[in-house]
């Protein structure tokens, strides 16, 4: 239940706080008086779409926040979430909204706690139902149908449809899987083929180092110039170690330099430092010198080795060529196609599986759907029975109304059309729902469903938004009881603009536009400034009340429409205690 709302800056609302209590909350006002604009805020509170115009003009934030009592199933809900009521027994759901020069952004949070869309739709579902006049618009679509006469179905129906849209996604995965394979045999094959041949020729060219050709370079290097390589390393070795020329070697000048150094150090220590590091560097040069010479000593020219390995680079530089760029990326290659080859050869699911699989789960999908068409055919029977009844005392004695369920193709849903016949007339034959040309008579209509619903529902808060637009008083009248009826089990709040179902509000609230002296809003802009629009809300006594039914009866206050508000209110003060002493029909009919 709804028991507080707050709004900053919502549209023509500069503040509000509005509390809200258990019944029947009627809320009346002129046109554009700014009545829509409260149940705006509440859906807007919830996760309602926005755009920039409901920020107040001037303002750059807006704040939202709507407190509601817990039941049971909001609880449970809470504690699934992780998230602590409030006072042990409340959820408020606030929503900041800001906007920039180029951007408008929203925060919601549900006890404090950020959260995201897709939680606030949840715990929107859970806490109220927003009915409009302009939903009747909709109420023709053969889908909308269906998704109603499912809910009222309850939750085993639901969860049948659930089995068969998992059913019916296992079929279609069977089936695209028996068609691909039907339809990828021959490519299959070819493929085979075609991998074959290449892991032949890449098992024969042996490519299992990556490394390989720049190995196979370096050597030919070696290979070509083994001259040129000797004469360098006997070169390098006399200038390191033995020079047969006059000039010394290396370890020669380092050999002198550490004579002197031993000398020096005898008269200062602190050269010792720099006579090692000389040490250190004789030792290398000869250690260099032998292995220089030692290489010099073991290289050969082989002319056939070397050709051995410019046919092999020029092998290697084929398969780069076909397979590569690199070596390395053509020996990934023959991993990868080795692999590929295994699961085209072993050929996965049979074609004889892939069948039985199919058929499987076309069988299963039959059979749930079957399942399902039962289920809807008995909620159907039952909604056609409740449905009558809840709208024979809306002024319709004479109207029929009946689900035809015929079969159509299979989808994640079901294979039944669901179409709402209905006839408001005696005589008149059945026609589908979307050829009902009356706002009055679809109005009633919707709102004899949500009476339906509200049998197979829990407790909530029930939101009709000008339900009763374009009906006759004795229409109104009936459909004020039902409001009521509906505020026995569920908070009802409405916006009306009848007088009749004003009066049988439990509590009546009115709705203006009020023009005020606005000065210090330096934010404004200047042709702003001083005058603004505002909406306020107050809640009405009985005298009040006698005023507003006599406004709305007649526009103006005279005596005959105070006597017309009163008689209203008496008559609907009479009905509401005849509804409080009568239980509550199960079928919904009276």
């Amino acid at each position: 239940m709804l028991i507080s709302l707050r709004i900053e800056n919502f549209a023509l609302i500069d503040h509000l706080d509005l509390e809200l209590s258990p019944g029947l909350n009627v809320f009346t006002g002129e046109t554009g008086a700014g009545k829509s604009i409260i149940l705006d805020a509440l859906d807007a509170a919830l996760g309602g779409k926005i755009d920039r115009r409901v920020i107040r003009t001037g303002s750059k934030r807006a704040i939202l926040e709507a407190t509601f009592e817990l039941n049971e199933i909001l609880a449970e809900w809470l504690a699934n979430q992780e998230i602590d009521p409030v006072d042990g027994s409340l959820v408020v759901c606030s929503r900041e909204i800001t906007i920039s020069q180029d951007s408008l952004r929203t925060r919601s949070r549900l006890n404090g706690i950020l959260v995201n869309r897709k939680i606030m739709d949840q715990l929107r579902d859970r806490l109220v139902e927003i009915t409009a006049q302009g939903q009747t618009m909709q109420m023709g679509n053969s889908n909308l149908q269906r998704e109603w006469l499912d809910l009222y179905g309850g939750l085993p129906l639901l969860q049948r449809r659930e089995a068969v849209t998992i059913a019916y996604q296992k079929a279609q995965k069977a089936t695209a899987a028996l068609e691909n394979r039907r339809k990828s045999e021959q490519q299959r094959l070819q493929r085979i083929d075609l991998l074959e041949y290449q892991v032949q020729e890449l098992d024969a060219a042996n490519i299992d180092d990556p490394q390989e050709l720049e190995q196979l370079k370096q050597e030919s290097q070696r290979l070509s110039h083994v001259v040129e390589l000797q004469h360098q390393s006997y070169q390098l070795y006399q200038a390191l170690y033995q020079n047969e020329a006059d000039a010394p070697a290396a370890a020669d000048l380092l050999g002198e330099a550490e004579n002197m150094l031993n000398d020096m150090v005898s008269y200062d220590s602190t050269l010792q430092p720099v006579l090692e590091m000389i040490n250190d560097a004789l030792a290398q040069v000869v250690e260099a010198g032998r292995q220089v010479s030692s290489y010099g000593e073991q290289l050969e020219a082989d002319p056939h080795r070397l050709q051995e390995v410019e046919e092999r680079i020029q092998e290697l530089k084929q398969i780069c060529r076909k397979y590569g760029p690199s070596l390395e990326e053509a020996v990934t290659y023959y991993h990868n196609i080795q692999t590929e080859l295994k699961e085209l050869k072993d050929g996965g699911e049979s074609l004889e599986a892939l069948q039985q699989a199919h058929q499987k789960a076309q069988q299963q999908l039959v059979k749930n759907c079957s399942e399902l068409t039962l289920q809807r055919r008995a909620a159907a029977a039952k909604l056609e029975t409740n449905l009558v009844g809840e709208l024979k005392p809306l002024a319709m004695e004479k109207v029929q109304f009946q689900v035809p369920i015929t079969p159509t193709n299979p989808t994640a849903t079901g294979v039944d059309q669901i179409t709402f016949c209905f006839s408001p007339n005696a005589g008149e034959p059945l026609q589908p729902l979307s050829s009902i040309a009356s706002g009055g008579e679809m109005s009633r209509f919707l709102l004899a469903l949500k009476a339906c619903f509200s049998q197979v529902e829990g407790s909530g808060t029930l939101v009709f938004d000008e339900i009763d637009v374009g009906v006759s008083g004795r229409v109104a009248g009936a459909i004020s009881e039902k409001l009521h009826q509906l505020s026995r089990q569920h908070q009802v709040l409405c916006v009306t603009h009848q007088p009749i179902v004003a009066a049988m509000a439990d509590y009546h609230f009115r709705v203006s536009k009020q023009v005020i002296e606005e000065t210090q809003d330096v934010s404004l802009n200047s042709e702003l400034q001083g005058v603004r629009t505002i909406v306020r809300v107050i809640g009405l006594d009985n005298n009040e009340r006698r005023e507003e039914l006599a406004q709305l009866a007649s526009g103006r206050s005279v005596q005959e429409a105070i006597a017309f508000a009163e008689s209203l209110l008496t008559q609907a003060a009479s009905k509401r205690q005849k509804n409080f002493t009568t239980p509550v029909s199960s079928s919904g009919g009276e």
